[in-house]
C-alpha cells in the first residue's frame, strides 16, 4: 500500500522529483560518502596504507589536541571571535532589512540594495587585501588620523584592534546578502496587518515592533541557529588573510591552527580529529537552541 501510495505521488509529479535529483545526488557524493573518512580520525593514517590498512588508535588524536598548550588560545579565540559576529554581526541584517523595506525610491531602493551586496561576491583574498590596504600604515584611516594630527597606527599588527577588524570586516562584507532573506520574509507579512494599526493611530515604530518583526519572528529564529551550529567554525580565509605572527595570540582559532599544524605537517588524522570534534560541538548547539526555541514558542527547525 504505501510502496503504490508512492508510486502514484511520483508518477503525478514526476517532474518536480527530477528536479529534486541533482540536489540529492549533491549532498549523497559530497556530504554523505565522504563521511567514511571520519574513521581516520581514530587512526595513525598513512595514505600508502589507505583507511582500511592504518593502525586503530582510539582517542589519541582528540587527547593530543585537547592536551597541546595552543588548545585553550585557539578555543578561547575561536569562541570570542564567534560570539562577537553573532551578538554585533547577527543584528546587522535584519536592521538593514528593516531599513530597506521602508525606502519608497525605487530608484534609491535598488541602488542601495545593489552597493550592500556587491561585497559578498568578492573572495577573502580581495577583500582582504581591501582592508590591509585601507588600515596600513599610509591607508585611508591613517591619512585622516595623520590629517588631524595624530600618529599613524599599525592596527593589523595590534593584538587590541585585530578581533574588531574580524568582526566589523565580516559585517561589511556579509550583512547586505544576509539581509535578503529578511527582505523576502517582511514581503510576506499580510499588509492588512500594517492597515489595522495605521487605523489605530500606530507610528512606523510601532508597526516595526508589533508587526514586522512578529512576521519575521521565525525566520530569525531559523537563521539564529543555524549561525549557533556553526560558532566553532569561522572558516579560514577571513582569519588567514588577515592574521600575520603578531597577532597569533588573539586571532589564531582552530581553522588556522588545524591548518598550520595538521594540514601543512600532513597530519590528516588530527587534523579529521579537530573537525569531528567541531562538528559535534555545533550538533550539540543546534539541537539545544532548537529545543530552547520550540519550548518558549518560537518554533524551530524541526
Amino acid at each position: 500500500m504505501v510502496l503504490g501510495r508512492w508510486g502514484r505521488m511520483i508518477r503525478a509529479d514526476w517532474m518536480l522529483y527530477l528536479f529534486l535529483i541533482p540536489g540529492l545526488l549533491y549532498f549523497v557524493i559530497f556530504k554523505y560518502l565522504p563521511m567514511y573518512g571520519i574513521m581516520i580520525a581514530f587512526q595513525d593514517y598513512s595514505p600508502f596504507k589507505g583507511i582500511a590498512g592504518s593502525p586503530f588508535v582510539g582517542l589519541k588524536h582528540f587527547m593530543r589536541f585537547f592536551e597541546d598548550d595552543a588548545f585553550i588560545t585557539v578555543f578561547r579565540n575561536t569562541l570570542l571571535i564567534s560570539l562577537y559576529k553573532l551578538i554585533f554581526g547577527f543584528p546587522v541584517p535584519i536592521i538593514l532589512a528593516l531599513m530597506l523595506n521602508e525606502v519608497r525610491v525605487l530608484w534609491f531602493k535598488r541602488t542601495a540594495q545593489t552597493l550592500f551586496y556587491i561585497p559578498h561576491f568578492f573572495s577573502w583574498v580581495i577583500f582582504g587585501g581591501i582592508v590591509i590596504q585601507v588600515l596600513s600604515s599610509k591607508g585611508m584611516v591613517n591619512s585622516v588620523i595623520a590629517f588631524f594630527g595624530g600618529d599613524p597606527i599599525l592596527f593589523m599588527a595590534e593584538k587590541s584592534f585585530f578581533r574588531s577588524i574580524l568582526v566589523i570586516s565580516d559585517i561589511l562584507k556579509e550583512s547586505g546578502w544576509a539581509s535578503i532573506i529578511y527582505i523576502a520574509a517582511i514581503a510576506g507579512v499580510d499588509p492588512a496587518l500594517y492597515e489595522a494599526v495605521r487605523m489605530d493611530g500606530a507610528k512606523k515604530r510601532h508597526e516595526i515592533w508589533h508587526v514586522t518583526l512578529p512576521g519575521i519572528k521565525s525566520t530569525i529564529i531559523i537563521l539564529f541557529i543555524l549561525q549557533l551550529g556553526n560558532i566553532l567554525e569561522l572558516g579560514v580565509q577571513q582569519v588567514f588573510m588577515l592574521y600575520n605572527p603578531l597577532v597569533y595570540e588573539v586571532g589564531d582559532i582552530i581553522d588556522t591552527y588545524v591548518y598550520r599544524v595538521g594540514l601543512t605537517e600532513q597530519k590528516y588524522s588530527f587534523a579529521t580529529a579537530v573537525g569531528l570534534f567541531q562538528a559535534t560541538v555545533g550538533l550539540i548547539l543546534i539541537y539545544m537552541a532548537n529545543f530552547l526555541a520550540k519550548r518558549y514558542g518560537g518554533g524551530g527547525l524541526w
